[in-house]
């Protein structure tokens, strides 16, 4: 994709609304916000999506964090980009944010369950840029970065856990599927203690192990068929395809 007019607007458009109008900043920090959309659109441009979607990426959070005196509204963003545009912007828009925040996640997932293949990928370059960015300042400040949120560290890493889940499954042909599945196994890490203490793999002796069993992730969500890593000498284990996080491990019988 070259660098069209439509989207050189679109990022003045952008940079009018997250920095002109009210110089929005990244939660906690002293970064400017108008790199969120624009590391959106890239990341939209490197999969090779097209005008539209690209600009939807740069646009995706205006008409929800616009001040009150230059509000955007769908019908503007019609005017200004177009109907495909201005539909997948209202798509990936928060519509209620003075509900709580496991109600607006919740409503947030409805909503993806509906969403186009294109609207996916503009959450899913949405979705990819926070959680690449909560990864490198954890790498840095691992004490004070869910400080910021409104949740604690668990409840968040499950919730993006659940988020890419639920993507992965509406769209598995999603050309960033691949990375949502390693920022997936890395969310996963960092709560690993906690998860290995609350949610326990199953122990259970291999003549008892079925490999059509279905099992279910109480991370992520993920539940179905999966194949198990048979590398031990003393026992086979399966782990979520998803998020990584062991689910059975079937030990062999002594000799």
């Amino acid at each position: 994709m070259i660098y069209t007019h439509k989207i050189k607007k679109a990022i003045a458009f952008a940079v009018q609304v997250h920095e002109t109008d009210s110089k929005q900043k990244r939660k906690g920090k002293d970064v400017a916000y108008i790199t969120h959309p624009l590391t959106v659109g890239i990341i939209l441009a490197c999969a090779s999506a097209d005008e539209n979607t690209i600009i939807a990426g740069i646009l995706h959070d205006t008409i929800e964090d616009s001040i009150a005196e230059k509000k955007v509204s769908k019908e503007l963003l019609v005017e200004q980009f177009g109907e495909r545009v201005a539909t997948l912007v209202d798509c990936v828009t928060e519509k209620d944010k003075s509900l709580s925040w496991e109600d607006r996640k919740h409503e947030a997932f409805l909503c993806i369950k509906n969403f186009s293949h294109e609207a996916l990928l503009v959450k899913s370059a949405d979705v990819i840029s926070n959680i690449r960015e909560l990864l490198d300042d954890y790498a840095k400040d691992e004490i004070e970065v869910f400080a910021r949120f409104n949740a604690p560290k668990e409840r968040i890493l499950k919730h993006h856990l659940e988020l890419i889940r639920t993507i992965i499954e509406c769209w598995p042909e999603n050309p960033l599927i691949s990375e949502l599945s390693y920022l997936a196994t890395q969310l996963q890490m960092i709560g690993a203690s906690f998860f290995m203490i609350n949610y326990r793999a199953s122990v259970i002796k291999y003549r008892d192990y079925d490999e059509r069993q279905e099992l279910e992730c109480p991370v992520c969500g993920w539940h179905g068929v999966t194949e198990a890593n048979t590398d031990s000498h003393f026992a086979l284990d399966i782990s979520c395809p998803i998020c990584d996080k062991m689910l059975l491990v079937a030990e062999y019988s002594p000799a």
